[in-house]
């Protein structure tokens, strides 16, 4: 890819590049944690947003999308933002540095990427990452610290592409290292690095390629559900709360709200597990603890589907060591922790037994956790 889009560079706009880089990411385990103070273990993969880029010596951006084969010019002015939406990302990128007292001046790019779309790999926050880690090499020397890149990148969706998200996906895919998975506190923003080195075992994603339309917001309803029972325990985020906690005001709140909480608490205590285990090499536990998750994620917090509770039976009756969905939910992937001799049959039967019953195969990622932001050398 960097070649290729050094060449198409060269004829667009005359001269050399360098050529950066930031990776989509997975998420092995603490799903709705986030927002309730809790865990979450994300790890970058080998699946890229990457730019060529050039400074052009004037105030403006001249921006080429290999993937769309679109061109944008802006400005770096508040008033310059450009009306398309992939342009957006760049130019949010650009203002949120500058707004933090970092410099950028006008400059070339071209860029494309293998992050697959839709699939809840976070290609927006490589695309912002890949630029937020260029512009500070190219004009800050490097200046900015990591964690102020991922903010960038964060502020980029809350300010120019109308996404409140969180910090992890960003977070991901600049602090992303190879072989690695990244214990984050979503409360104190500590975060630590654990070994994932599965030797034997292959990570896939199945993406369903279904998305349900929901007619309310189911995201906020639960994030309510959360609230509304840590108000009742006296705490701050359940963070902070135990099932013996919890049981002690079952009688003072509704089923549903007790279910979400239940969820959330244990869900706590599996990333926290799975971090152990991982330590030991014991896939066992991590496979357990994924399944618990889906389970979990299902009946208690209920953000699954029909088609990804299918898929999580299919892993389960192929001996997969463990399963689950994977993001907010309502469609999109599981994610597979696989032995290598059980790859193919689990494939195998996955594409058939979907394709029968929904008409279509689910789509195949195998993902490889590597390295997150970096300028591309030979």
């Amino acid at each position: 890819m960097k070649e290729k889009l050094q060449a198409i560079f060269k004829e667009k706009f005359g001269t050399d590049s360098v050529v950066y880089a930031s990776a989509g990411r997975i998420n092995l385990i603490g799903e709705h944690t986030d927002y309730n103070g809790g865990f979450v273990f994300p790890g970058a993969i080998d699946k890229y947003i990457m730019a060529a880029i050039n400074i052009n010596g004037t105030d403006k951006v001249r921006a080429y999308s290999a993937d769309l084969d679109k061109f944008a010019e802006f400005g770096l002015n508040e008033a310059d933002a450009p009306a398309e939406q992939w342009a957006r990302y760049i130019f949010g990128v650009c203002r949120e540095t500058i707004k933090r007292g970092g410099t950028v001046k006008g400059f070339d790019t071209v860029f494309a990427g293998n992050v697959p779309l839709g699939a809840g790999l976070s290609s927006s926050a490589a695309l912002e990452s890949a630029f937020a880690f260029a512009l500070n090499d190219l004009f800050n020397d490097n200046k900015i610290d990591k964690f102020e890149l991922a903010k960038i990148g964060q502020s980029t969706e809350h300010n120019y592409c109308g996404v409140n998200c969180g910090i992890m996906d960003q977070f991901a895919s600049v602090f992303g290292k190879k072989n690695c998975l990244i214990r984050l506190d979503c409360r104190s923003l500590e975060y630590e690095y654990f070994p994932f080195d599965a030797k034997g075992y292959k990570l896939v994603l199945l993406d369903s390629k279904v998305k349900h339309e929901l007619v309310d917001s189911p995201y906020n309803k639960r994030r309510e559900s959360c609230e509304r029972v840590a108000k009742a325990l006296g705490v701050e985020t359940l963070r902070d709360a135990s099932i013996e906690m919890l049981n002690g005001i079952k009688d003072q709140i509704s089923q549903e709200d007790y279910n979400r909480a239940e969820y959330v608490i244990d869900e706590k205590q599996r990333v926290l597990d799975v971090c152990d285990a991982l330590q030991k090499g014991d896939f066992e536990t991590v496979g357990d603890r994924m399944y618990k998750t889906h389970e979990g994620m299902s009946k208690l917090y209920e953000v699954s589907c029909v088609e990804l509770d299918y898929l999580n039976d299919i892993a389960k009756e192929c001996g997969v060591t463990g399963s689950r969905i994977m993001g907010g939910g309502f469609g999109g992937c599981t994610i597979n922790l696989v032995k290598e001799e059980l790859y193919d049959h689990f494939i195998a039967t996955a594409k058939a037994k979907f394709n029968e019953k929904y008409g279509h195969e689910p789509v195949v990622i195998d993902v490889i956790i590597s390295d997150g932001a970096h300028k591309v050398v030979d």
